[in-house]
Formats: structure tokens, sequence, C-alpha cells
């Protein structure tokens, strides 16, 4: 899965592309300031939120900086699909503060949701927050993700030995060793072999 902020950039101030999808001209046109002067790229659209993995997969930005009055339901919709395709680091300015908003926003996996005003001199260190905010998740997330991996693993490898203990009439050391034989004269991963075995299993059932 691609990542978008490269390890540890927004921390020693490498170079970064901002994505500013404003619903404000104005106020947008501050936050683009404040970007800009902090040493950004800055990228704006106006398209609606709605639309925003399309502009992503097109601009590839580093950062997605959302400005609006509140989120909708469809948006923090469409961002959390975003999050899973196309991993950003997402802050946004909003006015709303009601404590359900808050909730559906960091569900939505926005790493900054800022409603105390925009401050221009606070720009940057929110960015640099909502990107290091970002990395930890995505480390949490991968770490995850290989647990599961390792454990579904764990349960093909077993159900195989199970198999061929049935099948061949061996211990469950045997049957390991059949089946690490088997990985190493085909040269694949022990994972993917036990897998052939149980799919073999079930079609002579």
């Amino acid at each position: 899965m691609h990542v978008a902020v490269r390890q540890g950039m927004a921390l020693e101030g490498l170079h970064m592309r901002v994505l500013v999808v404003d619903e404000s001209r104005g106020r947008a046109r501050v936050l683009r300031d404040a970007l800009a002067q902090a040493g950004y790229e800055v990228v704006v659209s106006r398209a609606a939120p709605l639309a925003l993995a399309g502009v992503v997969a097109r601009v590839r930005p580093d950062v997605i900086v959302i400005d609006t009055e509140s989120p909708s339901r469809d948006t923090l919709e469409h961002l959390a699909v975003m999050g899973r395709d196309l991993p950003r680091p997402i802050v946004m300015f909003a006015d709303d503060a009601a404590p359900e908003t808050l909730r559906n926003v960091m569900r939505a996996g926005v790493a900054a949701y800022v409603v105390d005003g925009l401050d221009p001199a606070r720009v940057k260190s929110i960015i640099e927050v909502a990107c290091a905010r970002f990395e930890e998740y995505q480390g949490l997330r991968n770490e995850l993700a290989a647990a599961k991996s390792k454990l579904a693993e764990r349960k093909v490898v077993e159900r195989a030995k199970g198999l061929l203990m049935k099948a061949r009439g061996v211990d469950e050391g045997e049957a390991y060793e059949m089946l690490r034989k088997l990985a190493m004269d085909r040269g694949k991963p022990l994972a993917e072999v036990a897998q052939q075995v149980v799919d073999l299993g079930s079609l002579l059932g």
C-alpha cells in the first residue's frame, strides 16, 4: 500500500505538497498563503470533497487540508474510503465543534481537526503534528495487518498438517517436515504450499 508521507519528512522540514480543498475562498486564501510561507508546495482544488479521491489520485499530495464550515456525513464517508485506498494525512479547519462531529471526524481518519480559528502562525505546527500522528497510525495499522497475516498463515499450516497426518498416517512433526520439504523443493513459501495442500484436500473431499 502506498503511504503518502515519506518517513519523518514533516519533522525534517523537507519539501511537501499540500492539497487545499476549500469551501470558503476567503479563508482558504489565508490558509494557502500561510502554507506557502511555511515552505510547502500548495495545490488548490475547489472540487467537492466527494470528488476528492479523483483529485488525490491525480495530484498525489503528501497532505490534504480541507477548509469547511461543517463536514457532511457524505464527506466523512468518502474520506474514510479514501483513507483505505489512498491514505494521506488529513487536516480539517472547520467551525463545527459539536461532540458528535468530532467523533465522526476522528472515525473518518482525519489527523487534525481545528475549530478554534485559522491562525497562520500555527499552520506549520498543525501540519507537522498531523503527519506525525498519521505515520504512527499507519505503523500500527501495518503491524496489525502483519499480525493478522501471520495468524492466517499459521491456521493454514495447521490445517494442512492435519490433512497430511490423516492421509499419510504420520505424526505432527513428520507432517510439518513434509510441508517444509515440499516448500523448499518448489521454492515457495510454506504458507503457500500449505494452502495448495488444503485446496487439494478440499477437491478430493
